[in-house]
Order: C-alpha cells, then sequence, then structure tokens
C-alpha cells in the first residue's frame, strides 16, 4: 500500500490547513480502531489523528481526535465507495500516514498502527537501486532519459534538514543531462530541486523506502552521458532503446534484451562493484516521430514505476522499521 500512500501524501499537504467535519453514521458505517507506536512499539500518547477521505469529487479531513493514555485511537465513518481513506498523525513536525483504511463494514472493527518516529539530521539514507532507461532521438534530435531511484532509511530516525538552507538529502544526477521532470513518486515535486547535476530533497525522510521517478532531457549535441557511482553493491539497470549506444561501468554485463510498445531496448545490469563511473556513449542522431517519443516515454515510465512497487512490495515489511 506504500503506493497508494505515496499518491495521497502531495494532496494531503494541502487538504491538512482544512478544518476538519464529522461524517454521518449509519449501519453501514466502518468502525476503524488504531494505535500510534514509536520505533519501538511502545504507545504515543496525546497525538493529534486525522482521518482523510481522497475521492475524486470530494476530499479533505473529515474526523480527528488525539490519541489516548495507550496511544490507541478510534474511528467511524460512512464510506464512499469511490473515494480511499488514509489516516495522519503530526509528530516531531513530521506528518505520518497509516495504511489505507477498509471501506467494508466487516469486520466489526478494523485495527491499524500508525507508526511515527523522532528525527535526525544526521540518519542514514542510502540508495536502495537504480533503473536508467534512454530511449532513442526525436526529431529535434535530443533524447529522453528516465530515472527510477529507490532510497532506503535503515535506521529508526526519520532523516530531516540540518538547517532551511540545506536539503534533507541529495542524489548525484547524470553528467550530460538537463532539465528535471518529476513523475510519479513517493516524494512531492515541490520537495525535489536540480541544481547542476544534483537532486535535493527538501523532504523528510522516514524510516523505509521511497521511490522517486525522474525525467531529464539529452540534447542533441552531447556525446556521452555520465553518473558517478560512489556506493559499491548498488543494484543498477541500464536500458537502452538505440542501436550504436556503449554502455560500461563497474560491475555492469550486457544481458537480455526488454521489449517496450513493441521495440527492444537492451539491457545491462548488475551490482556496481567499486566506485567509478557509469559512461553512456552516444552515437550520431537518427531521429524518431515526435509522438512516438512522448507515447513512449509515458508507458516506460508507468512501466518503471509498478517495477518498483513491485519491488518494494515484495520486500519484508519488517524491513520498515529496523
Amino acid at each position: 500500500m506504500e503506493k497508494r500512500r505515496g499518491r495521497a501524501l502531495s494532496v494531503l499537504a494541502v487538504l491538512s490547513v482544512v478544518s476538519a467535519f464529522s461524517t454521518p453514521v449509519s449501519a453501514q458505517s466502518v468502525r476503524v480502531g488504531g494505535q500510534v507506536l514509536d520505533a519501538d512499539s511502545a504507545p504515543v500518547v496525546g497525538v493529534r489523528v486525522v482521518l482523510h477521505r481522497v475521492g475524486r469529487n470530494t476530499q479533505g479531513p473529515i474526523d480527528s481526535t488525539r490519541s489516548d493514555n495507550r496511544g490507541r485511537f478510534r474511528f467511524v465513518y460512512r464510506p464512499d465507495t469511490s473515494a480511499f481513506y488514509i489516516a495522519s498523525g503530526r509528530y516531531a513536525g513530521i506528518e505520518y500516514f497509516s495504511e489505507p483504511l477498509p471501506t467494508n463494514p466487516r469486520p466489526a472493527v478494523s485495527e491499524i498502527r500508525l507508526v511515527v518516529y523522532d528525527t535526525s539530521s544526521t540518519a542514514r539514507v542510502e540508495l536502495e537501486a537504480r533503473h536508467l532507461v534512454l530511449t532513442r532521438p526525436g526529431e529535434d534530435g535530443s533524447r529522453s532519459l528516465l530515472d527510477l531511484v529507490v532510497l532506503r532509511n535503515p535506521g529508526r530516525f526519520t532523516r530531516v534538514a540540518p538547517d532551511t538552507v540545506q536539503g534533507t538529502w541529495k542524489v548525484p544526477l547524470p553528467r550530460g543531462t538537463i532539465g528535471l521532470q518529476v513523475r510519479e513518486g513517493d516524494v512531492s515535486s515541490q520537495a525535489l530541486t536540480r541544481t547542476g547535476d544534483s537532486l535535493t530533497i527538501g523532504a523528510a525522510l522516514a524510516p523505509g523506502e521511497k521511490q522517486l521517478t525522474l525525467e531529464y532531457q539529452v540534447p542533441s549535441d552531447r556525446a556521452a552521458i555520465e553518473l558517478p557511482l560512489g556506493q559499491p553493491g548498488l543494484p543498477l539497470n541500464v536500458l537502452i532503446e538505440e542501436p550504436g549506444v556503449k554502455v560500461s561501468g563497474p560491475g555492469l554485463v550486457p544481458t537480455d534484451s526488454q521489449i517496450v510498445q513493441n521495440r527492444a531496448f537492451r539491457r545491462w545490469t548488475g551490482n556496481v562493484s567499486a566506485v567509478g563511473v557509469l559512461r553512456i556513449v552516444l552515437p550520431g542522431n537518427r531521429a524518431a516521430p515526435a509522438w512516438l517519443l512522448v507515447a513512449l516515454v509515458g508507458s516506460l515510465a508507468m512501466a518503471l514505476v509498478a517495477a518498483g512497487w513491485y519491488a518494494l512490495r515484495s520486500r519484508p515489511l519488517l524491513r520498515q522499521k529496523e
């Protein structure tokens, strides 16, 4: 459910300023009980917990309460089948979100956990995986580069920025690219800033995994793209549509091709074996129709999101509580 929660974060950040109001209760109401817990699974008292409804036509907070002396809280609401519901709690200045709540009135009372964490500006954050997809040139000779970045906070503290000037964390971006388009992911686009060949994340990073789906442009006059690799052991995948492109990097080996929209992409994969550079050497431009590139980039972005979500779902949930 982490993916669905990530889709709601930017909406909920705006909705948090709206006044809460009550939802009418009926025989078909859903009853949800929950508990606010810290990293040690100890109850947290006095946290204001807000129930949100996120739907196509109506969205906003619909109820709120505070956790009691056992960290417990309870909501009763009449569900709208066209919406989903989620609880949030603010702790140490950071908003935390539950799994999506049930819309079925059975069982009689559903139980949820809302985990909150203390904060630190030195909490460890690391790259968990990275996947790059380079399309063939468009009519103007430029290329699109899609980048799925998976981050992980393996600890017990939420990583926050040390001050109002610095960001929470930085990610190196491929040299030779320009621009930044943020596609669907677990961090709001408003919290992501490109400065040169570095991406600054301004949002707090709670324990667990987050994914970013980014897109850059490679101008037609670029002969190569380079990405610094400073983390040995990092899983890395590179997909290239254009023939004649050469890919090299410590630990990368060519492997099977992948088909997207009936178009073949050669693939290089491996775990980074040493600190070094991923280098993608580009041939001369052979342009593809603009409409075809637009459709392809959209499909690739969706495929990256789906692949990243599947990878995160397949990991044991206990890793998010380390």
